[in-house]
């Protein structure tokens, strides 16, 4: 579920927008003058919330992005495997694979709590408490 639209120009940074239908976090966003002849331009510098990678994307400063909806639960983690765990939501007490971040590896273990993301219907593991 969509949040907003934003436009290029009002992409500040620590906003969290949708590039090619994954959640970027905006760094940087350089914003060229408008000229006698054109329209103003942005260069985006984003993060992706998931895997940690970076995008630079040169657009016109109108051009149009989604600000998603970042659910933020807690559950507890009841077994780990090697690139999932199996969790309990603390507030519907349902069970969820979930993929985690691979440098929570070592502190993940049963009967621990987590944080968990729910950007867009993609659900991982954020931090260990």
């Amino acid at each position: 579920m969509v949040l907003r639209i934003i436009t290029a120009h009002d992409a500040k940074p620590g906003t969290t927008i949708l590039i090619d239908g994954d959640a970027y976090n905006v760094r940087s966003n350089d914003i060229s003058k408008s000229g006698k002849h054109g329209a103003s331009k942005c260069r985006i510098e984003a993060i992706n919330l998931i895997t940690g990678n970076k995008k630079v994307l040169a657009c016109p400063g109108a051009e149009k992005f989604d600000v998603p909806m970042v659910e933020k639960k807690k559950a507890q983690v009841l077994s780990v495997s090697d690139t999932s765990a199996s969790v309990m939501d603390l507030e519907s007490y349902e069970t969820i694979d979930l993929p985690y971040l691979q440098e929570l590896k070592e502190q993940l273990a049963p009967e621990k709590q987590v944080e968990y993301w729910d950007i867009e219907g993609k659900r991982i593991i954020m931090r260990v408490f």
